[in-house]
């Protein structure tokens, strides 16, 4: 076997050992209280993304189901019937106000432009938080829950369930135990296409009986309803106001491994060499180049991080790095001082040239469930994962993404601090905005 990887593999090994070792965390606000017989629960939306995190919520027996906020009634059909005592609330401030005594954590999965005033609504009333993807919409709004979230000492853990998987997890051990050496650059793609460049139509038109448009709009300014699926209940993630295009979407997933192995926060710079926005819609085909500093995990004092979406993809150069091996559908590229890691979203992680990897095993870890783990951390058993200590940074560098796209082919220097672009202060305007009238937000607005 050669003999830097059997260097590699046992210092592998040492890492695993000593983090099989480390004592088990507890939350310093539950490290008096006894755990929780029985979580009280409530799931902002109630079907799509929504169902499937109330439904693996709730897989956990010591979870009870209160209630459930929708603004469409008839999304709401198939929990009701599952759980025949659960509460439905169209307006979900109503339900927060009746319901956040009987509760104890909630879930957030909603369009996006509605996660931070809910999430932030209900940890105001001291409630723990399970957010969606996206953390948020704006930059601003992810800086505050993780602030108010690390206040309150809650429990949170952002929606990016991969973060959980083998694949991941032991994608991040391997890049930290230098089985690829130093990182160079890694480049990051998805094939989606959550953008429209076609214009937004110029009409009103009835809106469904069980949906509540006005607070399907929440903070967000009113329009007329469009139908035919232009907002409701997927198309949003096309929307400038609603949705975060695909980078929002699937970026939070795809950079996390990234994001996570490389031991990186703030970029120093982000620089969008794709299309820019339309007035109201994403653009897709993005490529956004990151520079952050340098980290005990990278090689130099800075290192790059390429995003690609839609028909854009890595530079021969690159892909040629993969050999015989097909490039996923969606996935990353490590590019390290001793060898090459493929990372397919989800997929186990390849490591290349073949010839130098093909006697490495990889190792066995412990099976986590990310609904799971939200609900013992909320009992006082043990940590989540994400939690918004880590999901705020990773969901602003992607949103910043967002707004480089504004600026095509321009450099914005980013003061993470501040919450500023040094260079484009045009670009400032787009890190916070203002919530409509009437919907007021204590600790955002």
């Amino acid at each position: 076997m050669n003999s830097s990887i059997n260097s590699s593999r046992r210092s592998f090994l040492k890492q695993l050992g000593a983090a099989g070792l480390a004592a088990p965390y507890v939350t310093s606000n539950l490290l008096a209280a006894s755990p929780l017989e029985t979580v009280r629960h409530a799931s902002f939306g109630a079907s799509g993304m929504a169902g499937a995190d109330w439904g693996a919520i709730t897989s956990h027996k010591q979870v009870k189901f209160v209630a459930v906020a929708e603004v469409d009634l008839s999304r709401a059909e198939a929990a009701k019937k599952r759980f025949p005592d659960l509460k439905v609330y169209q307006d979900w401030r109503e339900m927060l106000d009746k319901e956040h005594k009987n509760l104890d954590c909630v879930n957030v999965s909603t369009p996006d432009h509605m996660h931070a005033p809910m999430a932030m609504a209900a940890m105001q009333h001291g409630l723990h938080v399970y957010g969606q993807k996206p953390l948020t919409h704006d930059v601003y709004e992810s800086r505050r829950l993780t602030e108010v979230a690390r206040e309150k000492k809650l429990v949170t853990q952002m929606g990016i369930q991969v973060h959980s998987s083998y694949e991941y997890r032991v994608a991040v051990q391997l890049v930290q135990s230098g089985v690829v050496g130093k990182i160079k650059e890694v480049h990051t793609w998805s094939s989606k296409k959550w953008g429209d460049s076609a214009p937004r139509p110029d009409k009103n038109d009835p809106v469904p009986e069980n949906l509540n448009w006005d607070l399907w709009l929440g903070v967000v300014s009113a329009r007329p309803y469009i139908g035919g699926g232009y907002y409701h209940p997927g198309n949003w993630r096309k929307r400038l106001d609603f949705g975060t295009g695909t980078f929002g979407d699937m970026g939070c997933h795809i950079y996390d491994p990234v994001f996570k192995a490389l031991g990186v926060t703030a970029p120093l710079t982000v620089r969008s060499e794709g299309p820019k926005p339309t007035e109201h819609n994403w653009a897709n085909d993005a490529i956004v180049h990151y520079v952050f500093p340098g980290t005990p995990f990278t090689d130099g004092p800075t290192v790059k991080v390429v995003w690609y979406d839609g028909s854009q993809r890595p530079p021969a150069a690159i892909t040629g790095l993969l050999g015989k091996i097909k490039q996923p559908d969606q996935g990353s590229i490590f590019i390290g001082t001793k060898g090459v890691m493929v990372l397919p979203h989800v997929g186990k992680p390849i490591l290349l040239p073949e010839e130098n990897y093909k006697e490495f095993a990889l190792p066995k870890l412990d099976p986590v469930n990310h609904w799971h783990s939200f609900v013992e951390a909320v009992r006082g058993n043990g940590k989540t994962s994400a939690n918004f200590d880590y999901a705020g940074p990773l969901t602003e560098t992607i949103l910043l993404g967002g707004i480089a796209s504004r600026f095509p082919q321009t450099t914005l220097e980013w003061d993470a601090k501040s919450l500023t672009f040094k260079n484009v202060k045009e670009a400032n305007q787009f890190v916070r905005r203002t919530y409509r009238k009437g919907w007021e937000v204590k600790g955002l607005s």
